[in-house]
């Protein structure tokens, strides 16, 4: 690494929530200026940095050296002080009163608000509260640097001082250096990294039972992150082994212990590969919870149905002007007669029409219904399709995001006969424990999802573990109606889906005039690059005029990794410069946002009533407030500078992330440099986002490869087993 050292100059931006920082350092002898990036704490403009790093090259802003480590000498001339303290590091302490303080204690000004604070009150203007609040405020900045400097001299991110001074506030620093492993319990993910490292270079045993508890709570919650509401004892203990160097009797001594305190959970399971199945006490809670819960709805019987086949038929030709298959008119009279059901199928099939349909009926017999969905996307559609209120999960139960708890509880349930939850794949173990336990017995639950689509972000794979437990009713919508038989778009998601589990490659059947437009076409390119290329030729040129599309509004990319080529980060970038390639713009963590750009929330805000996946447009941006304002369908949201960590550009999203929604058009890269991430149910998604257009560009063996894998990354669960047992 270099070192250089220099003034400091200016701050051009800081991030306030986690210190990433652009500053400018005057180095050498002639002052020469120099920009700056990386994590930094506590600095300010007059400060002496020595920063330790690498030059790197931005494509806009050239040449910049990036900060690994960083340590601040505070000056010691008159000159230098007043500069220091003018610049509003210390609260409190504006131009006057800085004057004021070096006018008084010349150069060993900042020595008496160190260590002699009582003297402050000497000088005019200051009195013992103001004083209180300097000195409160000069801890406060020091401690937040010497909480960074001492993370990255121990080969940690001083980006990660925010999230522990967060958790912990002063006594952040005491907590590290006595009993790192604290962190381990209190920061799930990371927290046992951070620990980890520290206790390593302190020379601490790898065999010590704080660090040997530490990792397994981070093992399992590897795992969490991965899908799986539990883990193997054996996989937990070889992991310990081989990545910790942690001997195995050490771990199951450390296991049993964690058992014994209920940390943990651990119990015979079949499906914990020839070993145990250990738990997190959250998620075994839940899952007995989602069970037993089930158990006691369907013990609940339902009252005598008052209306026959034939006035169920006229009341919803009436209601909703539509004629019933009799493939949804038999699933519906049986749902009628059922505490809890589920209902699935591809698109085309008429889930829609039967969520409608049950919705009226239960009206029409004089019930309460409610509908929700897993993501603000989804309930928003559902309630356009449905023509009445829905709700996101977490809305209809009242999250208080202050207390971080629901509101609407086994003690408080949700007001209603009859919840219809749409988009139920996306629902993960623990909302829908919060769900059904807020379900009054005496209500009805009807869960509704293409179980063919990728499971929950979060773990546990509840609608396909109710389905296959057959403890549940659920009733399969397998014909394609007339209408949607037409079109090529559900058709070939049907080939891809298959009921008989085989899978087939989709067909593609080009148009055979120019006149005639298909809406599904597959573009055949193997390189990168070219893909790359091909996409923006679509997206800013061959889509918007031949088929008369929005370039930004209409057309989505979707694309199964984040990194390489074909990636979210670089397709973002390539897009926005040829879609959007204006110049003014905010530069924030290294990502420029310009007005008109699309960009997507990334994390429920209930405060801003914006909610992860919502695809909105950037409408202002105000360099001198640092403040970005963006529109979603409507309603406008304004973010600070250090809220942005909240948004990304939307131009190309992950196929996860489009769970929920439908585009017009929809275009996916398919190449065998994503193999890992070529699955059947991934690319059925993707296709199934698409309402009026669909194109596929990459080669016919990554094609073939996503059709025929239908065994995606196995979650670890235990919900088929206890719906069973129970």
């Amino acid at each position: 690494m270099i070192m250089i050292e220099g003034n400091l100059e200016r701050i051009t931006f800081q991030n306030e929530e986690n210190h990433y920082t652009i500053a400018r350092l005057a180095t050498g002898k002639s002052n020469s200026m120099i920009t700056i990036v990386g994590f930094m704490a506590g600095v300010s403009p007059g400060q002496t940095l020595r920063v330790s790093g690498n030059w790197e090259t931005h494509p806009r802003y050239g040449q910049q050296f990036k900060i690994e480590t960083f340590e601040v000498s505070l000056p010691e001339t008159v000159e230098g002080i007043q500069k220091y303290l003018e610049s509003g590091v210390i609260q409190n302490i504006g131009p006057l009163i800085a004057k004021r303080l070096v006018r008084y204690f010349g150069p060993k000004t900042l020595e008496i608000i160190e260590q002699y604070p009582e003297k402050l009150t000497e000088v005019h203007g200051i009195g013992r509260a103001k004083a209180q609040r300097i000195v409160t405020s000069w801890k406060g900045h020091h401690i937040v640097r010497e909480l960074m400097q001492f993370l990255q001299a121990r080969g940690v991110k001083g980006s990660y001082s925010a999230l522990i001074l967060k958790e912990y506030g002063e006594g952040a620093l005491e907590i590290l250096k006595n009993d790192p492993f604290q962190l381990a319990e209190d920061i799930p993910g990371i927290g046992f990294v951070i620990a980890d490292t520290i206790s390593q270079y302190n020379g601490a045993p790898k065999n010590d039972p704080k660090r040997v508890r530490g990792c397994i709570q981070h093992l399992i919650g590897q795992g969490e992150n991965d899908g799986h509401t539990f883990l193997p004892d054996t996989k937990i203990i070889d992991q310990c082994r081989q990545t910790f160097q942690i001997d195995p009797e050490t771990t199951a001594i450390s296991l049993k212990e964690l058992a014994d305190k209920g940390s943990v959970v651990i119990e015979d399971h079949e499906n914990a590969q020839d070993g145990k199945a250990v738990y997190s006490k959250e998620l075994y809670q839940a899952e007995q919870g989602i069970a037993n819960r089930f158990k006691a709805l369907l013990s609940v019987p339902m009252p005598q149905l008052r209306m026959n086949p034939e006035q169920i038929t006229q009341e919803i030709l009436q209601k909703l002007a539509i004629q019933l298959s009799t493939e949804q008119l038999t699933v519906l009279e049986q749902i009628l007669n059922h505490r809890a059901a589920v209902i699935t199928g591809g698109p085309g099939t008429g889930k829609t029409t039967l969520i409608r349909s049950v919705n009226a009926i239960f009206e029409r017999l004089g019930k309460l219904v409610v509908l929700a969905a897993p993501t603000g996307r989804a309930a928003k559609r559902l309630s356009e399709v449905v023509q009445r209120d829905a709700k996101t999960i977490h809305r209809l139960l009242k999250y208080n995001l202050k207390e971080q708890r629901f509101e609407i509880n086994q003690n408080n349930p949700i007001d209603a006969d009859v919840i219809i939850i749409d988009e139920a794949s996306m629902v993960d173990t623990l909302l829908l424990f919060h769900l059904i336990r807020a379900v009054p017995v005496t209500s009805v639950l009807i869960l509704v999802g293409d179980v063919f689509q990728l499971p929950s972000v979060g773990p546990g794979n509840v609608l396909k573990d109710i389905i296959q437990s057959n403890v549940i009713p659920v009733y399969y919508l397998k014909t394609i109606f007339r209408q949607a038989q037409e079109s090529p778009i559900i058709v070939n998601a049907h080939m891809v889906r298959d009921w008989n589990q085989k899978g087939e490659v989709p067909d593609f059947q080009t148009a055979k005039t120019d006149d005639e437009l298909s809406e599904f076409y597959f573009i055949q390119k193997s390189d990168p690059l070219a893909v790359v290329e091909t996409i923006k030729i679509l997206c800013s040129q061959s889509i918007p005029h031949r088929f008369n599309y929005n370039p930004i509004r209409d057309i989505q990319v979707l694309t199964p990794m984040h990194k390489g080529l074909i990636g979210t980060i670089n397709l973002n970038q390539e897009l926005q410069n040829i879609l959007n390639p204006g110049k003014n713009g905010m530069e924030i963590m290294g990502v420029t946002y310009k007005k008109d750009d699309k960009v997507m929330h990334l994390k429920n805000n209930y405060e801003k009533e914006v909610f992860n996946g919502d695809i909105g447009t950037i409408s202002s941006i105000d360099n001198q407030t640092r403040q970005v304002t963006v529109v979603y369908e409507g309603r406008t949201v304004v973010y600070e500078a250090e809220e942005m960590h909240e948004l990304s550009l939307a131009y190309a999203i992950s196929v996860h992330k489009s769970q929920g929604s439908e585009y017009p058009v929809v275009i996916v890269p398919l190449l065998t440099q994503h193999y890992i991430m070529l699955q059947r149910n991934l690319l059925y998604t993707a296709m199934t986002r698409g309402k009026k257009l669909v194109i596929l560009i990459g080669t016919r063996q990554a094609l073939s490869a996503a059709v025929n894998n239908d065994k995606p990354k196995e979650r670890l669960s235990g919900l088929t087993r206890r719906l069973l047992l129970n």
